[in-house]
């Protein structure tokens, strides 16, 4: 039984198999358990049995690099025979035969700077929150070898990374539904999770990996993002949306800076941080405060009251503070902002990528695929304080 659970080139879906052809990059879109990271991880370990090497490992984080592509059920680790099984040492893994690949972290692009590969395996590339920047700077190292070539196995979603990789002539596209893997899948899962979300837009995305452009009932579009560049802003505000705690497990702290641009408004920059201590997002809401020469920093204080404040007096006493309480829904709050949009009036500068995502996911629910949406909280307080507020209240200084 053994023998045959290692025997990939015996039993792996057509699919499962790199394509035939002269390709630079391997997209690999399939829904939930459709095996895209079996797939990954045999590829990993034929390329380690052709010497082929040095190779770079790229999760979301580092986190579910080792925790999904590594050590996961499907993983490099639990793929290989004992003889041939590789050894993680911190953020390396080690063949028996000299090869060796390094872990890095989607979210920490710098990290890219400097080492050199011969092939990569980058892992839910549509998750990755800084997309483009952690793509771009990966090719500059992937140069070693006669063919460098990279997978990149993910469930799709409308980013402007799997964009570019569908249109890119280098790529070779494979689909993969997660019915198609349903020997290997637990009869519960089929019934319960495929059955019920099975024909809906949710269901299409995650189970039949297919691209889905925009969510239809999603207050934001993609088309309404109007880039913009060499404004100078007028009016500068830094909207914060602080988590309910600080661990490791919380939600993220959104944090965005928006300026007011004639009757409009311009979003400048992503400032999100996770994990959200507190005097973490403090600090990064105040660098944020002084770097774009904001005048008030806007604070969601529902969970937090006049803890939330003393928090940024910490880090600097003289920021000038606007404390915002929720009186309505999420979506209801957002819904004026997102007609503004509608509207022309609020553009942003590139990169906002994470953000546009999770606003073209902000669902009805209030939650962005399941998630909170703190980078749209944080938005709508910028633009409401910029754009909406007809009266406003003395900014109160701590």
């Amino acid at each position: 039984m053994a023998e045959h659970y290692y025997d990939w080139d015996r039993w792996a879906l057509d699919k499962q198999r790199p394509p035939q052809g002269d390709w630079t990059t391997w997209l690999l879109l399939g829904g939930r358990g459709s095996g895209k990271t079996r797939a990954g991880a045999e590829w990993v370990r034929g390329l380690a049995a052709r010497r082929i090497g040095p190779i770079a490992l790229v999760g979301e984080t580092m986190t579910e690099a080792i925790s999904i592509m590594v050590r996961g059920e499907s993983g490099i680790l639990n793929v290989h025979p004992d003889e041939d099984r590789p050894v993680l040492k911190g953020q390396r893994l080690i063949w028996p035969n000299g090869i060796e690949a390094t872990i890095l972290s989607a979210s920490d692009p710098d990290r890219f700077r400097g080492p050199q590969f011969a092939a990569a395996w980058c892992d839910e590339v549509g998750k990755w929150p800084r997309a483009e920047e952690a793509w771009d700077m990966l090719q500059f190292g992937l140069r070693l070898g006669e063919r460098p070539q990279q997978l990149a196995t993910t469930t799709p979603r409308p980013t402007r990374l799997l964009k570019r990789l569908l249109d890119d002539a280098h790529t070779v596209v494979t689909r993969m539904a997660t019915a198609e893997n349903k020997a290997h899948l637990a009869p519960q899962f089929l019934d319960a999770i495929v059955g019920r979300y099975r024909g809906s837009v949710l269901g299409r995305q995650e189970l039949e990996g297919e691209l889905i452009e925009d969510r239809p009932d999603a207050l934001w579009q993609r088309a309404m993002f109007a880039p913009v560049s060499g404004v100078v802003p007028g009016r500068v505000v830094v909207a914060v949306d602080p988590p309910v705690t600080g661990t490791a497990k919380s939600d993220a702290c959104g944090i965005i800076v928006a300026g007011r641009v004639g009757e409009g408004a311009v979003v400048l920059e992503d400032c999100t941080v996770k994990p959200a201590a507190p005097l973490a997002w403090a600090r990064r809401a105040v660098a944020a405060f002084h770097a774009h020469g904001a005048d008030t920093i806007v604070v969601e204080v529902n969970q937090g009251g006049d803890l939330v404040q003393s928090v940024i007096e910490q880090i600097d006493g003289k920021v000038p503070v606007r404390a915002v309480r929720a009186n309505r829904g999420k979506w209801l709050r957002a819904e004026p902002v997102a007609a503004l949009y509608g509207r022309g009036l609020v553009r942003h500068v590139a990169g906002l990528t994470a953000l546009e995502d999770e606003m073209c996911s902000f669902g009805p629910d209030g939650k962005s695929d399941g998630h909170s949406p703190d980078r749209v909280d944080a938005l709508v307080w910028a633009v409401t304080e910029l754009l909406l507020e007809e009266t406003r209240p003395r900014v109160r200084g701590i």
